[in-house]
């Protein structure tokens, strides 16, 4: 008895000496609370269980009345929680309360954090104040440079989106909890799986991270129609759905394994992330079990797996040591898929920053696919992409912009085996900050094309001229430009990875060619294009310097590109021909003058042929010293100025002052020069090796030319229409005279318009159809070598000839007679 009585005091004893100690203990405690009152919201804040850690700040911050160093800490700890569970509207009014104390002098990245929240809020140019004051502070830290940058630009990404659709997955997404990182999870393409945290999830534990119920894998699938199921939950049987938090799922390729993240993230405990694998036939899961990475222990935080083809590579994202800044992407090999991973490396500095690298996608095992909020971008975390060479060097990351990515968190991408389409997870326009699930594809590519032409002298716009577009792809359109030049091909007839040569052209103007493409373009385009084409000149057209040396002939080599111009212009516009005239300046008699301006013209007309073009093309005349230049422009030459109007005759070369002023002058007048004659040459297809081209001496114009004498004895001949050779039929008494029908055919090949018409051209012109008796009128007639300018032309619409003229008409190029005998029009 006495033992127990004993025993008994002596329990009694030292229960009253664990109570003392345990009041020691509680007061310590105490102690140490009202020392540092956000302890434990810091602990929690380390675990990075940010929901728990800011109820905790709140508490806090009301204990820490008397210190405000502390409640300005406090402030800026609950404004990083806010921006980090993706609450940036909560966040900003603790960073701005900051701001109005002396705690960012010491802390700039108060600075940093401000303008990540600003940049979600859409307050971009807050956003880059605060980014250029970091970068102030801190500029070694190039997240601040790089945040200015990328704020800058957001405005044009968001009114510029690229080539991809989006549209929320309302189906699948709850409107309080978080769903996201959807996968594929069969080879039909009709079923996916995902992460939600809402009700009806094995575990019921709260997430220290967001507060929400732990994550589990939930199902969808869809029908013929493309509508998807209500969600149900993935596995029942709680194999790899359990107690624990698992997301981010990861399908190999025959769908038969799915690697995944498992954390136990409870409150008030810090635990680590491991990534799982488990079997998949049908719609069930077997044999879940950590995957085995050399290195990795069970307290690391790994997770977000995604694995090559073969599944001998993986990547992931981690905080181990080692990294960059917060967590990194890390790359492990095996030998075989029953071996263990060797040992993880870090990818490297190029994607891994100081901020966030997570949810990596591997696609066709060379893009890497992933999230990040250091490299700048919409805000939040943004997905990018970057790719990998054959030597193993990556390049670099590439923002994938609007609307994959937005001023939220944006994450979890995932793509089609084949296809340009996928989801991706983001908590845009969510005044909650959940998350939900997007799907995306690419949308159609379309093409317009449209401009407008002008004249090179006017500046004015050119109706009626064509407009042809041919593709590498075989296709062919035309249109013509309207009153304004106004032309267009709209995205029915543009096609993509498409050359396209572009002809323009009109009567009276050179042939204009132009080229675009559409290969490579990945998105919508509409091409907006001015054309400037060039009439064809009356006067001759001066050549790029050929220059001869004094008394010679022969073209020298660097001057032969002087005729590029010339020749491009001829094959450009295979229907013109021209006259080609040299000329020599005055020393030395005019008949040895004479054979050497044939010589120069002989070796311009030799070179074109060596080139391709149709000596039928080629009208060659020497004419000497007898035409002498005159200028068109001013001009210096060798130092001496010459006036615009000058004729260098013999009489004003020889009033020069000095020899080399009067060299300079002669130097002018040795040239070769060119002129359209028509424009209507029909092309051959074989060009004889043996053709050459008459070169005339000193040519006199030729005063005639043949006629014919039809069935009803009138007589009919050439002549030169601006450019283009009619035939016209003789009526001593007549007017010039058109048919309706060969008018209609001027008008269509944009030969004439409405503007050469007199009168009201509505009541003129109709559809179709021209007004008995409208006149218009047209710029030059050539006939036997002379020229009428301006004439008008009657249009009449029973006629039966395309053309008749008159002697009123004929008269104005000069007295004449038709010789019978010898079948000519002669002119004196």
């Amino acid at each position: 008895m006495r033992f127990y009585i004993d025993n008994y005091y002596i329990m009694k004893k030292y229960i009253l000496i664990l109570l003392a100690l345990l009041f020691v203990m509680t007061d310590i405690e105490l102690y140490a609370q009202r020392r540092n009152p956000a302890k434990n919201a810091d602990l929690a804040f380390g675990r990075k269980q940010y929901s728990e850690a800011v109820d905790r700040y709140k508490k806090a911050y009301k204990r820490s009345r008397r210190n405000k160093e502390e409640r300005n800490r406090i402030s800026f700890q609950m404004g990083e929680c806010y921006r980090l569970i993706g609450l940036p509207k909560r966040a900003e009014p603790y960073y701005k309360r900051v701001l109005k104390s002396d705690y960012p002098n010491a802390h700039p990245e108060v600075y940093l954090s401000l303008g990540d929240t600003y940049k979600m809020n859409e307050k971009f140019d807050d956003a880059i104040e605060c980014y250029n004051r970091y970068s102030q502070m801190v500029p070694t830290d190039n997240r601040g440079k790089i945040g200015a940058e990328t704020a800058a630009m957001i405005k044009e990404w968001i009114e510029n989106p690229l080539k991809y659709e989006l549209k929320e997955m309302k189906k699948l997404n709850t409107t309080r909890y978080s769903d996201f990182c959807a996968v594929w999870s069969n080879s039909n393409y009709n079923e996916i799986i995902f992460t939600s945290s809402r009700d009806g999830a094995t575990g019921k534990e709260k997430d220290g991270i967001n507060g929400q119920h732990f994550a589990d894998f939930f199902m969808s699938k869809q029908d013929r129609k493309g509508d998807w199921s209500s969600p149900v939950i993935a596995d029942e049987s709680e194999n790899v759905n359990t107690k624990a938090s698992e997301g981010a799922p990861f399908f190999n390729s025959k769908y038969t394994r799915m690697y995944y993240t498992r954390c136990q993230n409870g409150e008030h405990r810090k635990n680590g992330c491991q990534i799982m694998v488990a079997a998949k036939s049908g719609g069930t899961f077997a044999n879940a079990r950590p995957v085995e990475i050399k290195g990795i222990d069970t307290l690391d935080i790994v997770g977000h797996p995604t694995l090559s083809d073969d599944e001998l590579i993986m990547y992931f994202s981690s905080d181990r040591r080692g990294g960059f800044g917060e967590k990194d992407i890390w790359v492990t090999t095996r030998k075989s898929t029953n071996d263990a991973f060797e040992r993880p490396f870090n990818v490297g500095p190029t994607i891994n920053t100081a901020g966030d690298e997570l949810f990596p996608f591997l696609r066709n095992d060379t893009t890497l696919y992933f999230a990040s909020n250091g490299h700048g971008g919409m805000g939040g975390l943004d997905i990018f992409m970057v790719t990998i060479d054959t030597s193993g060097n990556w390049g670099e990351p590439v923002n994938l912009k609007s609307p994959i990515n937005s001023t939220s968190d944006d994450f979890a991408i995932i793509f089609h085996p084949t296809e340009e389409r996928g989801f991706i997870s983001s908590n845009r326009g969510n005044t909650r900050g959940v998350d939900n699930i997007y799907y995306f594809e690419q949308s159609a590519i379309l093409f317009t094309f449209s401009g407008t032409v002008k004249d090179e002298k006017t500046n004015q716009f050119v109706e009626n001229a064509n407009v042809r577009m041919v593709g590498s792809d075989g296709s062919s359109m035309m249109t013509r430009t309207n009153s304004k030049g106004f032309f267009s091909f709209s995205e029915s007839q543009l096609k993509g990875n498409t050359n396209y040569e572009i002809t323009i052209d009109k009567a009276n103007y050179f042939t204009y060619n132009a080229t675009e493409t559409t290969v490579g373009i990945e998105f919508s385009k509409d091409f907006e294009k001015e054309y400037v084409i060039e009439p064809i000149p009356e006067e001759p057209i001066m050549l790029p310097d050929i220059l001869y040396d004094l008394g010679k002939w022969d073209l020298k080599p660097q001057f032969e590109d002087s005729l590029q111009g010339l020749i491009e212009t001829l094959q450009i516009n295979p229907t013109i021909t021209i006259e080609l005239a040299s000329h020599t300046d005055s020393r030395d008699t005019e008949e040895r003058n004479d054979i050497l301006s044939q010589k120069r013209a002989q070796s311009v007309v030799d070179y074109l042929i060596i080139r391709g073009i149709d000596p039928l093309r080629l009208t060659a005349k020497g004419y000497g010293e007898r035409v002498p230049r005159t200028l068109q422009k001013d001009v210096k030459v060798h130092g001496h100025a010459f006036k615009a109007g000058t004729v260098l005759n013999e009489a004003f070369i020889n009033s020069l002052s000095s020899n080399d002023a009067k060299e300079a002058a002669h130097q002018m007048n040795r040239r070769t020069e060119f002129r359209i004659l028509n424009k209507d040459f029909v092309p051959r297809v074989n060009i004889g090796d043996n053709q050459s081209v008459h070169i005339a001496i000193n040519p006199q114009e030729e005063n005639f030319v043949l006629f014919n004498q039809n069935k009803a004895g009138y007589f009919y001949f050439n002549v030169n229409v601006d450019g283009y050779g009619e035939t016209f039929t003789y009526s001593q008494n007549a007017d010039l005279l058109i048919s309706e029908a060969q008018a209609l055919k001027l008008l269509k090949e944009g030969r004439i318009n409405r503007d050469n018409f007199k009168g009201n051209t509505e009541e003129v012109l109709g559809t179709g159809s021209i007004a008995e008796g409208a006149v218009f009128t047209v710029k030059e007639m050539c006939l036997a070598g002379r020229s009428i300018y301006n004439v008008e032309v009657k249009v009449r619409k029973r006629m039966v000839e395309e053309w008749v003229i008159g002697q009123k008409t004929l008269k104005q190029f000069g007295n004449y007679q038709f010789d019978t005998k010898t079948k000519k029009l002669i002119f004196n």
